[in-house]
C-alpha cells in the first residue's frame, strides 16, 4: 500500500508542479502579487497535492474495484430491469457527488442570480448521465454498435439546439464537460470494463470504453430539454 501511495504522490507532483511553477513566475514577474497571496497560493498547492493523492488512492483501492465487480455481476442476473436500475442509480449518485458538477451548478446559480435553480440543474445533469450510462451498459450487453448511438444522439443535439434558449445552450455543453470528472470517470469506466469482461466475444477495449464520451451527451440533452421546457 505504501508503494502505491508513493507512486500516486509522485504522479500528482508531476501533474501539479508545472502549473505551480508557471503561476509562481506569473505572480512574481508579471503581476507583482503581494506576499500574502503568494503564501496562500503555496499553502493551497500543498493541500491540493495531498488531497489529490488521498483521493486517487481512494479511487484505486475502493471505487475502481467495486465498479468493476458490480459491472461484472450485472449481466449474470439476466434481468433487464435490474441491470438498468443499478446502472442508473450508481451513475446518478456518482454524478451528484462529482465536485466539478457542484462547482458548475454553484457558479451558474451565482451568476444567474437564482434564476436557474442550482438543485434542479444538478439533478438534471445527474439524470442525463444516469440515463446514458444505463443505455451504454445495455448496449454492451446486447452488442449494439456505439457508432449508431453516437450518430443518433448528436443528431438530436443539433436539432434541439435550434429550440434551446441561448443561455441554456451554453450551459448544456459545459455540463457535458464537467461530468467527466475525477469521481465519475473511474466508476463509469469500471462499470463498462467489468460488464464487457464477463460477456463472451466482447472486447474490453472496444466495448468497455466509450462510456465516458457517451455519458457526456446526457447532460447536454437534459439541460437543453430543461431550457426548452422553462422557456
Amino acid at each position: 500500500m505504501m508503494r502505491d501511495f508513493k507512486e500516486t504522490f509522485l504522479e500528482v507532483i508531476q501533474a501539479v508542479l508545472p502549473l505551480t511553477l508557471a503561476v509562481i513566475v506569473i505572480m512574481l514577474v508579471f503581476t507583482g502579487s503581494n506576499p500574502v497571496h503568494f503564501v496562500s497560493f503555496l499553502s493551497g498547492t500543498v493541500l491540493v497535492i495531498m488531497g489529490m493523492t488521498f483521493f486517487l488512492m481512494g479511487v484505486k483501492l475502493g471505487m475502481l474495484p467495486i465498479g468493476e465487480a458490480i459491472g461484472a455481476d450485472l449481466p449474470k442476473h439476466g434481468s433487464l430491469i435490474f441491470i438498468a436500475v443499478v446502472a442508473f442509480l450508481l451513475s446518478f449518485l456518482t454524478t451528484i457527488a462529482e465536485p466539478d458538477v457542484r462547482v458548475l451548478s454553484s457558479m451558474i446559480d451565482s451568476v444567474s442570480e437564482d434564476s436557474i435553480d442550482r438543485n434542479l440543474l444538478l439533478i438534471s445533469i445527474a439524470f442525463g448521465v444516469g440515463f446514458f450510462v444505463t443505455a451504454s451498459i445495455l448496449r454492451i450487453v446486447y452488442g449494439v454498435s456505439i457508432k449508431h448511438l453516437f450518430a443518433i444522439s448528436y443528431l438530436i443535439i443539433i436539432l434541439l439546439s435550434f429550440f434551446t434558449p441561448s443561455e441554456y445552450l451554453a450551459i448544456s455543453f459545459d455540463a457535458g464537460g464537467v461530468t467527466t470528472g475525477p469521481m465519475t470517470v473511474p466508476v463509469i469506466m469500471a462499470l463498462g470494463i467489468g460488464t464487457a469482461s464477463v460477456l463472451q466475444e466482447r472486447s474490453q477495449l472496444s466495448e468497455g470504453f466509450g462510456l465516458i464520451g457517451f455519458a457526456s451527451i446526457g447532460p447536454i440533452l437534459s439541460i437543453m430539454l430543461l431550457g426548452v421546457l422553462s422557456s
